[in-house]
Parts: structure tokens; sequence; C-alpha cells
């Protein structure tokens, strides 16, 4: 019935964010995505990449991986005569005009929080709208929370549900999306997760045996000032909107800011202007502040079974440690297990295929980062991390037609992980 309230129109980001956009908005109309093998070049390319200050989507090129690299107009002639010995593949010709694409809306009406909701991407009102919505139509085991404020003010908004036994009397699960600014395909499939067990409780046994015995506290969007500014100024955004008093580069990357080996050299920038610039100090980014106190306090709470961070992309689902590529968690054969459990049961769906590891070992280097501090200074039973889809071919522009499908799959990997975790 509530289907009905969708009204089937499309609006552009710029118009649904409700804010003005600034003078220096990115386009990105002309841009080129680029996927080159760097077979053992990756010095040659990190200099060019440098010399002429692109950016990339997947860090700093490394031997034997592909890099994925963001080419502006004027910079298309050196960058070709540069990379002329390089495997070459093309994965936007015009990256403005796949951002155009994706950032088509579907006009949201309040009170309609229906399956439809996963048909596009959204603005961040709407985002909030949506919980609020969801959350009153299942008023007796939910309610809406907050883990703090994030450096613009912004609420950082969950909800957080639960079963027969009534709130926080039973081990939470905890998800966080949106952790990075451009990664919106986690904001809808960790969405999904709420709308699916809480519409589904009611009607199927097995939802309910979940909810029932857990507290889930899910959080769609971490940075809310900066997914903002992917809706306002720059789709590509990855970090908060933090000012630096030593430079004019904005922002720092809220996943290399948790106070666990945070000093640790190499898995993350010190340079203000890096997408993963760490800070000036850990959890000096108030998102951060916030954030590892609210789990922590969950924990000495009623305990924490389970923590997974969302981003995308490279369909990866990932376990401690990040800073080390010589340390893992001491329930290391449990978390692979469940790991490849979860990969497993995504396949099965669509046949999306994920790799699994440690983060160090599978997709690189990363310090201060939220699972390594959710192991084993919250002492989580199961921490992981996930990238979405997909492997390269659109990369953060994620078309609005594949909302769905990775959220149907990403929940088949979490069933799997709440039916066999101890």
């Amino acid at each position: 019935m509530k289907a009905s309230f969708l009204v089937p129109l499309l609006v552009t980001f710029g118009a649904a964010v409700g804010a003005a956009v600034d003078a220096d908005r990115i386009d990105y109309e002309g841009y080129k995505v680029f996927r080159l093998a760097v077979g053992n070049n990756a010095t040659q390319l990190s200099d060019l990449i440098n010399s002429l200050s692109l950016s990339t989507w997947k860090g700093v090129p490394k031997a034997g991986h592909s890099s994925d690299i963001v080419v502006p107009p004027p910079k298309l002639e050196a960058f070709e005569q540069g990379t002329g010995g390089f495997d070459t593949e093309v994965l936007h010709d015009n990256l403005g005009a796949s951002i155009q694409a994706e950032s088509d809306f579907e006009v949201y009406a309040a009170g309609s929080a229906n399956s439809t909701w996963f048909n596009s991407y959204h603005s961040y009102a709407d985002h909030l709208q949506f919980l609020r919505d969801l959350q009153s139509s299942y008023p007796s085991n939910s309610e809406i929370v907050s883990a703090g404020r994030t450096v613009a003010g912004n609420t950082i908004t969950g909800i957080h549900f639960y079963g027969s036994g009534g709130k926080g009397k039973k081990p939470a699960v905890v998800f966080h999306g949106t952790v990075h600014a451009r990664e919106w395909i986690t904001t809808m499939v960790v969405e999904y997760m709420a709308f699916n067990l809480l519409t589904n409780y009611a009607s199927n046994a097995e939802i309910k045996s979940f909810v029932d015995k857990y507290d889930f506290y899910i959080f769609p969007i971490l940075t809310a000032a900066g997914f903002l500014y992917t809706q306002s100024n720059d789709r590509l955004w990855r970090k908060n909107r933090q000012t630096n008093s030593a430079s004019s580069c904005l922002g720092r990357d809220i996943n290399r800011n948790w106070p666990y080996e945070w000093s640790v050299t190499g898995g993350a920038s010190t340079n203000p202007c890096a997408e993963d610039y760490k800070g000036q100090a850990a959890a000096d980014a108030p998102e951060t502040q916030v954030l590892y106190k609210y789990i922590d306090s969950v924990k000495a709470a009623q305990g924490v079974k389970l923590f997974i961070d969302w981003h995308s992309y490279s369909q990866l689902f990932m376990t401690p440690y990040g800073y080390s590529c010589n340390v893992v968690a001491s329930n290391n054969a449990e978390l692979q297990s469940l790991a490849s459990g979860f990969a497993s049961s995504v396949r099965a769906v669509y046949g999306t295929s994920f790799k699994t590891g440690p983060i160090c070992t599978t997709i690189y280097p990363a310090t201060g980062c939220s699972v390594d501090y959710v192991d084993a200074v919250t002492n989580a039973d199961y921490t992981f991390t996930t990238e979405l889809r997909d492997t390269g071919n659109y990369g953060f522009v994620l078309p609005a037609n594949q909302i769905q499908p990775s959220s149907v799959e990403a929940y088949a990997g979490v069933r799997y992980l709440l039916l066999n975790m101890n």
C-alpha cells in the first residue's frame, strides 16, 4: 500500500541536496577513468601520477596490481604519452555523464519507507527521513539513536532495533556505512539491512530469531559533511570536511584516525591534501572521537558480537589487521572461516565473487582503522570490513540498478554470519 506514495519523478543531486551549490563544483565532464596494469612499473606510474597531479581510486600503484586513475581533459594527452607502454582499459569514457546517470534521484515522499527506496540513490535529507519513517513503522522495537556529531555539527544518526526481550539486553551487531563520503552504495546496503530485518521480523521466523538474539545498531552515514559535499560540489570527495591548521586542504580520513596503532608508518598519509590523511593526532576528528566512545559504551553495556565497517569498491571481505601484515587477530582461524562463508553465500546469489583475508595482505596497509580498534580495544567477538561492488568497471560511481542486487547479496553474507557465529 505504501508504494503508491513514491512519486516516479527524478531530480538531480544538486537540486535534491537542499543547499546552495558552490561555484567550485566539479562536474567531471570529459574526465576519463583508466585502469592500468602496473606490472613492475609502480615507480614509473607513481611518478607520472604525481607529475600530473592526478587522483587514483585505489591508492598508490602497487607492483603486480591494477591502478584506476582519473584524468581531466587538459591532461589526457600527457597521460596517454606517459602510459604508452602500459596495458590500459577505459572504465569511464566520460565520468561526468556516468555521475549524472547515477545521480538522478527518485523523489521520496515522507512516510513511504518501502522497497522502492532501493531503486535509486538519495539526498542526505531523504536518508534521514527514510530512517525516521522506518523507525516510526516499528515503534515497539526500534528507536533513532545518535553516536554524536560530525565536525560540521551534523548528527551521526542511526537506527537501533531489537527483539522480544527488549532493548539493550542482548549482544550488539554494529554496522557503519559511508565512512568515506563518496561510497554511496554502502549507505544503501546498510539501510537495506535495517529495512529487511525490521520489515520481515513479524513474518519470517529466521529473521525474528536474529533480531531476538541481537540488538542491531545501524549507522548508514558516518561522514555526513563529506557526504553532503559529494552531493553539492565533488562527487568523488572521500574525507570529512575538517580544517587543518597548517594547510588549506580540508579533511581527515576518519578510517585512518582511530586511536589504535595510529602512529605506525606506511598505512596512511601525513599530508593534509592526501585522501588518506591520518590527522595531526589519533582521534582528532570529531567523528572518530564519538564513534569509538559509542561502540565502547555499547560493549560495556551489552557486548559487541559483530562489527562490520562497510566500504566500496573491490569486492572484498576482510579481517584484522590493517596496521601490520605480520599480525592477525587472536581468533583469526574462526574469522577466516566465517569470511569464506560470507563470500560463498554472496556468490551463491548472483555469482559475485569476493576475496577474503586480513586487510593488510588483501588490499593494503591501513593504520588507525576502525576494524583494528574494534578488534583489539573494544574487543568485539567478530570484526570485519568489506569492499562492496564492483571491481572497477564503475568503481565509486556504481549505477543505481546495482543497489538492489548489491543489497540482496550482502544480506546473504550477513545471514551466514548470523547463523554461524558462536
